[in-house]
């Protein structure tokens, strides 16, 4: 009994040191090891690795983690295409660094991808990435802050400022994982004088998702489709992982807009893609739209969100290219075999401003 107490102590105070970030510990010789098994090189504005190379953002008033990625020979005499990837909802800029830019560097060095620069900024609330801390999803919000304004104020200027890319928002694409591909929808349907190309994996895409009977985990039916209209009950649950890992509605809305807000379903409305595509008047052919995503198995019944944002985007005439695993998980192995596919679609759309 004793054996077992002190284990339990010792994994409750590994948690709560996960919690308060501790355990987020510098890394010196990751990057270093990282960048010897590329053709590119990924430029470290990070605390991540022994030596603060954070970028300041006026929006958060704080320092924040930027990785970007260059392409082999990059020749700051010469201008390329930009790519934002933007993290999931329990992940920060970490994730880039340890699944993002190796694919990515591959993709380029095999033509798939044409040389690009790749910008990962960590968009979490407090700077750490994890269960148990929330994603902003790249969105303004009264609760967690001014998270767009730094994505498409701090660290568009630092970039456009400190890397040479080409002006034209065809040269330019934003693609994300989970929360963060939907707020790569939000960012490129808000931003279309800035970007032409979105890519989502698992995104989500309708946040306010229930059938007529107000629930969220049944599957999409064209006929039995209504409209969240309260975001009040953070114990509903929206789905499971490991059967143990619940994740509320409570852990996506209290973080971003507060704890029965009278303006939470006004401010999600403004934000919820599927619904931008009405505010913002999308027509097709002004973003070129590509969503990779799973079947039934998806823990948090994103498959959902993203057949119902399909069928209105048909409803509008609007052309969306889809990528879709069925046997997948909202997890990296359900993405991973998704990947090349949409990275080459992306090349298509980038290679004609690449440098030549």
């Amino acid at each position: 009994m004793r054996r077992i107490g002190w284990a339990v102590v010792a994994v409750l105070g590994l948690v709560s040191l996960a919690r308060a970030g501790v355990l987020d510990l510098p890394r010196p010789f990751e990057l270093d090891r990282v960048n010897r098994g590329l053709a590119g090189r990924l430029v470290d504005h990070t605390h991540n690795h022994g030596a603060d190379h954070r970028i300041w953002s006026e929006a958060l008033g704080e320092k924040r983690d930027l990785y970007v990625y260059l392409p082999p020979g990059y020749d700051p005499c010469k201008r390329y295409p930009l790519l934002l990837w933007l993290h999931g909802l329990t992940q920060d800029e970490k994730c880039f660094l340890n699944d993002g830019v190796g694919p990515i560097d591959r993709a380029v060095r095999d033509g798939r991808l044409p040389p690009l620069i790749v910008a990962a900024p960590d968009g979490s609330i407090g700077g750490v990435g994890s269960y148990f801390n929330a994603c902003s999803g790249f969105l303004n919000t009264p609760v967690a802050g001014r998270y767009e304004d730094f994505l498409m104020q701090d660290v568009w200027d630092f970039l456009m400022t400190h890397y040479s890319i080409r002006p034209e928002p065809e040269a330019h694409a934003v693609a994300g994982v989970s929360m963060g591909g939907g707020a790569a929808f939000h960012t490129a349907i808000k931003y279309q004088d800035r970007f032409k190309t979105v890519l989502g994996f698992c995104p989500l895409l309708n946040l306010r998702w229930v059938d007529r009977q107000g629930h969220y985990l049944s599957k999409f039916d064209p006929n039995n489709w209504g409209w969240r209209t309260d975001f009040g009950n953070g114990r509903e649950l929206l789905g499971c992982y490991f059967h143990c890992l619940a994740v509320r509605q409570g852990r996506l809305v209290d973080p971003l807009y507060g704890h029965d807000n009278p303006d939470t379903l006004a401010l999600v409305s403004r934000d919820n893609p599927i619904e931008m595509l009405d505010a913002y008047d999308v027509r097709d052919g002004q973003l070129n739209m590509y969503i990779a995503y799973v079947g039934k198995h998806d823990e948090i019944n994103v498959d959902t969100q993203v057949e119902s944002f399909l069928y209105h985007a048909h409803e509008r005439g609007l052309h969306v290219t889809t990528d879709f695993n069925p046997l997948g998980h909202h997890n990296k192995p359900g993405v991973l075999p998704m990947l090349p596919r949409a990275l080459a679609w992306i090349g298509d759309k980038l290679a004609p401003y690449a440098p030549q």
